[in-house]
This record gives structure tokens, C-alpha cells and sequence, in this order.
């Protein structure tokens, strides 16, 4: 990332006239977040103190459709069901409980302060709204923060097993953006354990008949009636039959968009559709351009990778990461003539503990990776390609003992040599940056409501808690905070005046125009019979979208970006090739649905990075950054969530701005160098 001699007041003074048309806030809309009133430690006790309830005996006459069951979607099913709704759960994959939630390794945040080392219920809400650089909604993250404690009791009483110390007392570890040890883990498989907790939980529901499973059912629409979200038109993957469904309120929990990038470190199932249906509809997008790198990731190694693999951000407990000092010997390594091995320790570069000393190697995802983009940009990558870098456990097993770091990451470790061939225990990991979670999504204010009534989002799926980057284990922590201890409070108040509003039939004419619609799309992509495949447009999309909306943003790469993807959008709508039929299983027809969401999502990503003339956590505009190489904020001008509207599909959509307010910490440039 190089330096520019142009200072940002005087780019910012250059653009602000080039800005699109889609910047500009009509003066008529007003982005109403509905915080609490009160000091900010207590806004989420008095809005429970005050909310509106449904009683028991009304809850049963309600339903509630929530679309997608991985750790947010199966705890809110779990406890809508428990509390006596009807709820009817939606996912693509063959069992709930193999949602991508599955994949996550390194552990959950909660403010416990077993380890008496200075942590809180406010440190945890400050290192979540620094390690956002300050772009999120102060009151979210306090809650989060609040409610976090409650979670790894909840999660101990399904008997998730979590590691414990030899007295049986549990254990944490540190993660990147902290000081303190509040990562409560299972090993390296901490998302499956909560998941299957999760998963146990909503069993049990289905069993007791609260909860209906609809597996292998895709949302494609969302249906309203009269303003508010009743419904959805769900694709039956298995028989391709169309389907409709009613409700009296629609929960999205879908996860994010990092597959627009077509590498990843998601499943390849994983797909930002959901949310799009309902940005389509009039729910406003905030953030899209807010993607989260991860830096400890397996570097690609071929054209015919599907997706990225991740090493858990909790190896950086104790691996060093590292490039050699001199660029012949990385040359050499590269060469394949030198070992890592060979390089002496004073021939080595641990360059996060040389800038960032007070953090070291734990620094914040974005942090990290801009680090080692500037590292392989200068020169100094090892591996084939030279976009790699090393982490090292070499002392670690030195101080602790192989035995030990066996235990802590062995599932890990082992993973890492069948995809490699190489054993960590012996030579360095090869790591480097990929995407892997969004911190933009579906807006919703406090109550995890959406623009639309009736239409509610939780975990990546909306904006909500994270603001420019996600510190690392605060993903688990927010879906499990939203569907377990947020959402059941929250809808309950929207859903206290529908006891009284009967069913809805699917025979309503919102309904039949809903699939009419549905019908009219597929039959489009059907008719094209072009000569490319899917895959090969979306590795294009994914081409451009790392090139110039990745790492590294600059004002004319957003802008050829813009371009590219409107070449990509052509070429998909006149030349893709579907085989087979849409009546029946058709995975290429799956992956076109998404694909064509995935486009309209990487639009929206490089208008909203276009439009944020600053640089913060993910979003690093190459034009703003300090002397030091750090990202730049302006507070002054882009204090705020940007929320997008759809104004239909050949038209720009038009951003409106929630204004971010902190009462309760000092906003400053990040600092994680003491």
C-alpha cells in the first residue's frame, strides 16, 4: 500500500464533487435506530422493563418463518419454539446442522474474567467498538457485551465442551484487538460444539412440534402484505417446485456476502441471496462495503480451488508470524533453495511484534493483514507465489513442549498438513490475508428490526454490532446473543398487536405475484443457453471484486471496478449456460440465482467504498492512511452508517445516513502499538 504525498483534506475536497449521485441523504428520510433512552449500561434492562409481551396462550396462535439455521437462526428457533410460537425454519443445507457456523474454529467471546486479568462487561463493549474503529452503534455493542456472560451459561447447560483447566474450571485464551483472556473454545472446532448445542436445542422443539424443519428450501422472495412482512417463496432443491409460505413475521439469519468474492473462507453454498430479496423489497443494505479479512488463512495454491481454507485466528496465541529480513533470502525461498528453516533467528522479521509491540501478533484481523500485504508488496512474501508469510511455532514447542501445542490446535495442525503436505510441528505454516466475514448486512435498529415491519435480521446477516471490522470470536457471540437473548425479547414486542391478525393464506394475491415473480427469473436465466458456466463468471466477478474492492481501495480502482462489474453483469444475463431442467435438482441453477445476487452485491460494495472517502478497519482507501501506514479516518464527514435503498434494477440506489453517536468512550485513532 503506498503512500501518497496528496493530503485527505485536500483528496476529500477533490471528490467530494465526484462523489456519485447515490451519496446524496433526501432530506425526507429519517433513519430512526429507536435506542433506549437512559445511561448506556442500562438500556437493555428498561427496554426488557418495558417492553410488550404476548402471553402464553396468544404465543401459539403466531408464526414466525426464520431463514436459515446456523448459530443464529437455530438458537432463535430454539427459543421462539421454547416460548410457545410457531416456527417454521428454513435452511439449504440437508440438516440444520450443517450450516457453515459448522467451520468456525478458534473460540467465543464473553467477559467472564476467570483469569482476574482486568476484563469487564465495558472492556469487552471498548475493544469491540475500537476493533471496529469506531463505526458501530454504541448501544448494540454494549448489549452484546452484556448479554455475553449468559451465553457461555447457556451453552455449558446444553453441555457444549468447552476445554477446562485441571480443577475442571474453564479455560480462555487471547485473541487478536485484546489484552485480556475472554475466548472461551472446544479445541478448534468451538463453532461446531455451539452449533450442535444449538442444534440439540432446536431437536428438541421439532420433537415437542414448535418448530417445523424445512431442509433443502431456498428463499428467493419476500412476500408484504400491506407494508408489513408476511411471508416467503421458498425453491424446493430437491424437486425444484416453488413453494409458498405465511407468516407473521420473517427472522433472515442467512450469514454474509464474502462469496461474492468467489475465494473464500465460506462454504460454497454460503450466499448473500436472503438478504438481497429483502433489500429488493425495500429493506435498506448498510455497510456492504465492510469486508473483513482474515489474515491466517492457507494461501491459494491452484486454479481450480473453490474456496479458501482458514487457520484459526487462536494460533496466533502462539505462532509468530514472520518473513525473513532480506529480500535475497526470500528470493531464495521463494526459489525453492532455501528452507524457512535455514533463515537465523536474527535474519528474520516478526514484523507485528516489531510495529505493534503492546499486541504483538494478536493484533486486529484487518491490522494483521494490511501487515502482510505491505510485507509480500515490498517484496519480502515466501511460498511459490510470493504472497505468503510464515507462522511459526517453533518457540512455542520450545517453551511449552510439542505435547501442549498438540493438545491446544492438534485438529488444526493436522488439517493444515493434509491440504499442505507439511508438518507445522517441524516448518513454519504458510499463511496468508482472504476474506471471510462481512460486517455490513440487512440494517436493523435496536430491536433487530429491518426498514420493513415484520422483518427482522440477526447474526452476519445484518450490520448491527461489529462496525468496520469483526474482532476475532465476537462472531459466535453475536449470533448466539441475537437468537438466544435479543431477538425473543425484541420481536415479541412487534408481534404484542398481531394476536389478533389471522393466518394468512397463500392464495392472497401478494402471494401469486410473489411466485409469478420467482417463475419469471428463473425462466430468464433458463432461456439464455449461453456457452459459459457459472463458475467461470463468478471466478471473473471474484477476479475483480480482490483486485480493487480487496485490501487495498483507491478512488480510481473503485471506479473501474464499477465498470467491470457492469461488463460482468452483461456478460452473465447473455451468455451463462444452465444445463438440465429448473423443475427438478439443478445445482448450476442454484448457483446462477445466487451469482446474479452476488453481482448486485459487489455493485453495492465498490459504490459504498467509492462513496467513504476515509480509510477504517476493512475498508482501506489507499488515499487515507497515516505516515505510518495506518487507516485514516474522518470523523468529521463519515460518522455514520450508510444504509442504501433499492430504487429499482437499472437505476442507482440512493444511501441515506444513520448518525453514530458515542456518549459513554472517547473516539480516537487506534493504537495498537502500546
Amino acid at each position: 500500500m503506498a503512500k501518497t504525498d496528496i493530503t485527505p483534506e485536500a483528496m476529500e475536497a477533490k471528490t467530494q464533487q465526484e462523489a456519485p449521485q447515490a451519496a446524496t441523504q433526501p432530506a425526507a428520510k429519517k433513519i430512526d435506530s429507536k435506542i433506549p433512552e437512559g445511561p448506556l449500561a442500562e438500556k437493555w434492562t428498561n427496554y426488557k422493563s418495558h417492553q410488550k409481551l404476548v402471553n402464553p396462550a396468544n404465543k401459539r396462535r403466531l408464526d414466525i418463518i426464520i431463514v436459515g439455521t446456523g448459530l443464529a437462526g437455530a438458537s432463535a428457533a430454539a427459543s421462539l419454539g421454547e416460548m410457545g410460537f410457531n416456527v417454521l425454519s428454513f435452511c439449504i443445507q440437508d440438516s440444520p446442522r450443517r450450516a457453515h457456523s459448522i467451520a468456525a474454529q478458534g473460540g467465543i467471546n464473553a467477559a467472564k474474567n476467570y483469569q482476574n486479568d482486568g476484563d469487564s462487561v465495558y472492556r469487552l463493549f471498548y475493544d469491540t467498538i475500537k476493533g471496529g474503529d469506531y463505526r458501530a452503534r454504541e448501544a448494540n455493542v454494549y448489549r452484546l457485551a452484556e448479554v455475553s456472560n449468559s451465553i457461555i451459561d447457556q451453552c455449558v447447560a446444553q453441555g457444549v465442551p468447552f476445554a477446562r483447566e485441571y480443577g475442571g474450571l474453564l479455560d480462555n485464551r487471547s485473541f487478536g484487538g485484546a489484552q485480556v483472556s475472554r475466548t472461551f473454545y472446544a479445541k478448534g472446532q468451538t463453532g461446531q460444539q455451539l452449533l450442535l448445542g444449538a442444534y440439540s436445542a432446536l431437536s428438541r422443539q421439532v420433537k415437542k412440534g414448535t418448530v417445523k424443519l424445512f431442509p433443502r428450501h431456498e428463499m428467493l422472495d419476500l412476500v408484504i402484505i400491506d407494508g408489513r412482512a408476511r411471508g416467503i417463496i421458498a425453491r424446493n432443491l430437491i424437486t425444484g417446485k416453488i413453494e409458498r409460505y405465511a407468516a407473521h413475521a420473517v427472522v433472515i439469519a442467512t450469514g454474509g456476502y464474502g462469496r461474492t468474492f468467489f475465494l473464500s473462507t465460506n462454504a460454497m453454498g454460503s450466499n448473500g441471496s436472503a438478504a438481497m430479496q429483502c433489500y429488493r423489497k425495500g429493506a435498506y443494505f448498510a455497510n456492504p462495503a465492510f469486508a473483513q479479512i482474515h489474515p491466517t488463512c492457507i494461501p491459494v495454491h491452484g486454479e481450480f480451488q473453490s474456496k479458501l481454507t482458514l487457520m484459526s485466528e487462536s494460533l496466533r496465541n502462539d505462532g509468530r508470524i514472520w518473513v525473513p529480513k532480506k529480500k535475497e533470502d526470500a528470493e531464495a525461498i521463494r526459489a525453492g533453495k532455501l528452507k524457512p528453516t535455514d533463515i537465523k533467528e536474527e535474519d528474520r522479521d516478526y514484523y507485528l511484534e516489531r510495529r505493534y509491540p503492546a499486541f504483538g501478533n494478536l493484533v486486529p484481523r484487518d491490522v494483521a493483514s494490511r501487515a502482510a500485504k505491505e510485507r509480500c508488496d515490498a517484496g519480502y512474501g515466501i511460498g511459490s507465489t510470493g504472497l505468503a508469510v510464515y507462522l511459526d511455532f517453533a518457540s512455542a514447542i520450545e517453551r511449552l513442549g510439542e505435547d501442549v501445542v498438540r493438545a491446544r490446535y492438534g485438529n488444526l495442525f493436522q488439517m493444515y498438513e493434509k491440504i499442505v503436505d507439511e508438518n507445522p510441528y517441524k516448518t513454519p505454516m504458510k499463511i496468508y490475508p482472504a476474506i471471510h466475514y462481512t460486517m455490513g448486512g440487512i440494517w436493523v435498529d435496536y430491536e433487530l428490526s429491518t426498514s420493513i415491519p415484520g422483518l427482522f435480521a440477526i447474526g452476519e446477516a445484518n450490520f448491527s454490532d461489529h462496525g468496520a471490522n469483526r474482532l476475532g470470536a465476537s462472531a459466535l457471540m453475536q449470533g448466539l446473543a441475537d437468537g438466544y437473548f435479543v431477538l425473543p425479547y425484541t420481536i415479541q414486542n412487534y408481534l404484542s398487536d398481531q394476536i389478533t391478525v389471522p393466518r394468512f393464506s397463500t392464495s392472497l394475491p401478494e402471494f401469486v405475484q410473489a411466485e409469478k415473480d420467482v417463475n419469471a427469473r428463473i425462466a430468464k436465466l433458463m432461456n439464455i443457453k449461453g456457452k459459459r458456466s457459472v463458475d467461470s463468471i463468478h471466478k471473473e466477478l471474484g477476479h475483480i471484486m480482490w483486485e480493487f474492492v480487496g485490501m487495498g481501495r483507491t478512488k480510481e480502482g473503485l471506479e473501474t471496478a464499477l465498470e467491470k462489474i457492469k461488463e460482468v453483469k452483461k456478460e452473465f444475463w447473455t451468455n451463462v449456460h444452465i444445463p438440465g431442467e429448473a423443475n427438478t435438482l439443478n445445482v448450476e441453477l442454484e448457483k446462477a440465482l445466487r451469482l446474479a445476487d452476488f453481482i448486485e452485491i459487489g455493485h453495492l460494495m465498490a459504490l459504498d467504498a467509492l462513496n467513504r472517502n476515509e480509510s477504517c478497519g476493512g475498508h482501506f482507501r489507499e488515499e487515507y492512511q497515516t505516515p505510518d501506514g495506518e487507516a485514516l479516518r474522518q470523523d468529521d464527514k463519515y460518522m455514520y452508517v450508510s444504509c442504501w435503498e433499492y430504487q429499482g434494477d437499472d437505476k442507482e440506489p440512493v444511501m441515506y445516513k444513520e448518525e453514530l453517536k458515542y456518549e459513554a468512550i472517547k473516539v480516537q485513532q487506534r493504537n495498537y502499538k502500546q
